[in-house]
């Protein structure tokens, strides 16, 4: 299991816009790669100002190494259109493993059964074996198993590590990395860049 943090940093609007496309583009490889992804943004006025995404599965580490670092995006501003910056920047960086975070009680977690989508055959389309929880801002989807049973124990779990990775973002910010995490996102030598309003890759 790999923690990120997509940050827009101190940037404006358009780096928020950046997140959200980030986020887009991740969620279609992780699915392409067979990797699960579980997400809680923190939403600002044009886009997640911030977003915490939690990957597992065998493919996690070699997506999130794909992902990590400076990513540009070079597209007019859609918000300011005489802007003259074309260039936007967010970064993502991957979050140290912590101690627990706020203790999740089952009893409080809204679980509602749904239809499983996409590959499992059959016998997933057929059955309400997929669940969605909710606690608190964090919600995620979980649809790995044919067992509902196994579902709800897997969807604690990644509420649990969602909840985990927040708790390492804050005490990262209280022990001075802040730096690290969103006051100070590096502008330049992107790792990866993005042009345009469909947020082609380069």
């Amino acid at each position: 299991m790999v923690t990120l943090l997509i940050s827009s940093g101190n940037g404006p609007g358009e780096c928020q816009q950046a997140v959200g496309h980030v986020l887009t583009r991740l969620a279609e490889e992780a699915e392409a790669q067979g990797v699960t992804l579980d997400l809680a943004e923190r939403a600002g006025r044009t886009g997640p100002v911030s977003a915490i995404a939690v990957l597992s599965g065998p493919g996690a580490q070699a997506l999130a190494a794909r992902w990590e670092g400076v990513l540009l995006w070079r597209c007019p501003s859609t918000l300011r259109p005489r802007h003259k910056r074309k260039n936007w920047f967010v970064q993502v960086f991957r979050l140290p493993r912590t101690a627990r975070g706020a203790h999740i009680d089952p009893r409080e977690v809204e679980m509602t059964a749904i239809r499983a989508g996409g590959p499992g055959g059959q016998h997933q389309n057929k059955t309400s074996s997929a669940i969605r929880a909710r606690w608190g801002a964090y919600a995620v989807v979980v649809r790995d198993q044919r067992s509902q049973h196994q579902n709800r124990r897997l969807a604690l779990e990644r509420l649990q590590a969602l909840a985990d990775a927040d708790t390492a973002e804050a005490r990262a910010a209280r022990e001075g990395q802040a730096h690290w995490l969103h006051h100070q996102l590096q502008r330049g030598d992107p790792a990866r860049t993005f042009e345009g309003p469909q947020f082609r890759e380069r």
